[in-house]
């Protein structure tokens, strides 16, 4: 409690960049000590109510002994082995789990592909939440050796670059311009790209924070398109790569206008679009447009999955049902990257930080 106290007190007086420290740390370590100390109280009750139902039928039998404690003691066991293994996963997702950098490979079948980009290779990145990594840049430049190691034609990247403020991006640019793609470089906004979340002296200052970020966009190579779309060619065919800007179900913001986006390539069969949010898929993309494939980012699978093979469930789920991976509906894809860097809670149980890659195929 003290601990609080001293971080919302200092939180004017702190260093922006300290204070987004202080405070992941501090979500860490409640995440790690109370998460699995929940799951041991659950066993601890239904140890104390199974105590108290033995008691009483004791007591009604007339003979206290009638029922051996050896049950009890194995729901004790069974609680702290699991609390155990929730306390060693959540601890490895703080210490190595987030920097474990994984690559997805995806090959996507459509028929109206232009036969000129038959085979093209994309990479879509999401949610960098590139303030994360001030104190670990070197993990940033891990992240890029994957990407260029895939030889892509073209990066997508799909929303959340920063946490709050354009700031962080600066010092990463060298390393972010070092990304590679042999045909063009693609970006959008996020909710969190826009400092909706911060607390600016006025709107001329965030206005101002905006402008430094499109920038910083462009420093590192990328375009930046805030609904727009833009004509890829290849060999006198085009498909159309459309970017919205943020649009998300309350509290989160609609700044995305879908409609003005797609004006000026309406008339190009093929289109995939870039929009943060997945659940836009669902409310203005499928069977209401010819999108054929949409790459979204925005849940990181509330960086905290459960998976088995053949199964994976995420608390995220309860509010975006499509929340992680490949969703078809008839012709139409959606793809929801789980993101690349992490925010707030310091770390990644089950949801391995993604670099995917798609092979799009007639």
């Amino acid at each position: 409690m003290l601990w609080l106290v001293w971080l919302m007190s200092s939180f004017k007086s702190m260093a922006y960049e300290q204070f987004y420290h202080n405070a992941t740390v501090f979500f860490g370590v409640v995440i790690l000590v109370y998460v699995p100390k929940i799951f041991f109280n659950i066993f601890l009750l239904v140890h104390d109510i199974t105590g108290i139902l033995k008691m009483l039928q004791g007591s009604i039998s007339g003979n206290p002994e009638a029922v051996k404690m050896t049950r009890m003691v194995f729901i004790l066991q069974l609680g702290l082995i699991i609390s155990g293994f929730f306390f060693i996963s959540i601890f490895w997702g703080i210490w190595k789990g987030k920097y474990n950098f994984t690559v997805k490979k995806h090959t996507l079948h459509f028929a109206g592909l232009p036969e000129a980009f038959n085979g093209v290779r994309i990479i879509q990145i999401s949610d960098f939440h590139i303030g994360s990594f001030h104190r670990n840049p070197e993990q940033v430049k891990k992240a890029v050796e994957l990407i260029n190691n895939e030889d892509a034609d073209y990066v997508f990247f799909t929303g959340d670059m920063v946490n709050n403020k354009s700031v962080e991006m600066e010092p990463f640019i060298p390393v972010l311009s070092g990304i590679r793609a042999r045909k063009g470089k693609f970006s959008i906004l996020g909710n969190h790209d826009y400092g909706d979340y911060y607390h600016w002296n006025s709107e001329a200052e965030k206005l101002a924070n905006m402008e430094e970020l499109y920038l910083y966009h462009e420093q590192s190579g990328f375009r930046l398109l805030r609904n727009e779309s833009v004509q890829l060619s290849e060999n006198g065919e085009s498909i159309a790569l459309i970017g919205m800007e943020n649009w998300g179900l309350p509290p989160f913001p609609q700044y995305g206008d879908l409609e003005k986006a797609m004006e000026k390539v309406q008339d190009i069969p093929f289109k995939i679009l870039l929009s943060h949010d997945p659940s836009h898929w669902d409310a203005e993309v499928v069977g209401k447009t010819d999108i054929s494939l949409t790459l979204s980012g925005h849940t990181h699978g509330m960086q905290f999955a459960i998976r088995v093979p053949g199964w994976s469930w995420s608390p995220v789920k309860m509010k975006y049902p499509r929340w992680n991976g490949l969703y078809r509906e008839g012709v139409q894809y959606l793809y929801v990257s789980i993101g690349i860097g992490f925010i707030g809670f310091p770390g990644r149980v089950g949801t391995p930080p993604e670099i995917t890659v798609f092979e799009l195929t007639r």
